[in-house]
């Protein structure tokens, strides 16, 4: 890459900083109630918002804004996600996530268009086999208002014969349609319903305002090369200082596609390379990207949450070693559950495997486990503070187990 024998060096802390600050942790939380505004600047900053389907503490996506802003009403994201004037929209980046409706039409190259050959196999094989079958599930979405899987199942006469308990993953031939539908492009999604059932939509119902040209007519949408340099920006900016491995995964892009894109950005002085101190891997800093000279942070990241996401950019950067043990049998796991990084100034901490107790109204963390060196009662303390934050703001009464 361009400059690489005159890259200049960043100290690892220096590194922590600048990336913590393009994540919206160097920002104080608002001593004001959240508004839809506050919401919309951290999408905004970190470009998407991962959805998750569990639900031990509350949906993943909800996490973020509340890292960030501290508590808020979740019925203002939902009101951003499912009305109009729609200010973030569903689809496949860095898996299911949200986000703002100018980034939707450039995903068509990058996932849209590869439905038939990268998309999962339930959804290929449906295209392939299935075409009739594909097509009427589209005439119907097209033909009626938002509605999930089981009411479009309904309306054609495949209702489901298996126990709800299998509705899961065990996906009926309409609802692989839909997928397909869905991850081509071709139709979207209206919002989620309490039990996490996509409402899926016709394009035109979707559309927000402005944005008909690219959403509806594939021909008005970029040029893959310049799609893709759209989309590393964006995740430059999220990240402030990345790696070639960290901007792919930021919507899960082919390296082979980011490389020239990255070349560009440098190019055109969007991106300078630096090195990290103690990563032999070159670095990539965004020209606008915040230097703080310290970072106050308070916050329980939630295991999507996109500065943690890619797993070794928090190693790199922070030495924290994190992995989900959701799908570990129980008396292998280390941490626990659903466990999240607990950030403390510009270092993460320690982690806690959380659950809300609905039924008791109380928020168990259920393990902590501290990193080496911390966990004195400063630590403790910040993190009683944080957890009865967050027990407020989920309606729960009282903290148990830290």
């Amino acid at each position: 890459m361009l400059g690489r024998v005159s890259a200049r060096p960043l100290r690892l802390d220096q590194a922590r900083r600048i990336a913590l600050a393009a994540q919206g942790f160097d920002r104080a939380r608002p001593e004001r109630p959240v508004t839809t505004r506050d919401l919309q600047r951290v999408l905004d900053t970190v470009g998407l918002v991962q959805i998750d389907s569990v639900n031990v503490l509350t949906r993943s996506q909800y996490l973020p804004f509340f890292a960030r802003l501290g508590p808020y009403d979740p019925a203002l994201l939902d009101r951003m996600r499912d009305r109009a004037p729609r200010r973030m929209v569903e689809y496949w980046a860095h898996e299911a996530s949200l986000m703002p409706p100018r980034t939707w039409p450039l995903m068509d190259h990058p996932r849209m268009q590869r439905a038939l050959d990268g998309s999962w196999g339930g959804m290929q094989r449906v295209a392939q086999d299935h075409p009739d079958l594909v097509a009427a599930v589209l005439a119907e979405v097209e033909a009626g208002p938002p509605r999930t899987a089981r009411q479009i199942e309904a309306a054609l006469g495949h209702e489901r014969s298996g126990p709800k308990e299998d509705w899961g993953w065990n996906w009926s031939l309409v609802k692989n349609a839909l997928e397909q539908l869905f991850w081509a492009g071709r139709i979207s999604s209206a919002g989620r319903t309490a039990q996490f059932e996509r409402r899926y939509a016709a394009l035109a119902t979707v559309v927000p305002k402005g944005e008909s040209g690219p959403w509806l007519d594939p021909h008005r949408r970029l040029p893959p090369e310049d799609a893709y340099v759209e989309l590393v920006r964006i995740a430059a900016r999220a990240n402030g200082l990345a790696t070639e491995a960290d901007l792919a995964d930021y919507f899960r892009l082919p390296r082979e596609d980011v490389r020239p894109a990255l070349g560009r950005l440098q190019a055109a002085g969007e991106l300078e390379e630096v090195r990290v101190e103690g990563s032999a891997r070159p670095w990539y800093l965004h020209e606008r990207a915040r230097r703080p000279r310290s970072v106050s942070a308070r916050a329980l990241l939630s295991p999507f949450d996109s500065l943690v996401w890619h797993r070794p950019r928090a190693e790199a950067l922070f030495g924290f070693r994190y992995r989900l043990e959701i799908y570990t049998p129980a008396h292998k796991r280390v941490h626990g559950y659903y466990v999240l990084p607990f950030l403390l100034g510009d270092r993460l901490v320690g982690r806690v495997d959380l659950k809300a107790d609905r039924a008791t109204g109380v928020l168990r963390a259920r393990q902590v486990s501290w990193e080496e060196g911390r966990g004195g009662s400063g630590d403790r303390a910040e993190l009683r503070a944080e957890l009865e934050l967050m027990a407020h703001w989920l309606g729960l009464d009282d903290v148990a187990g830290a």
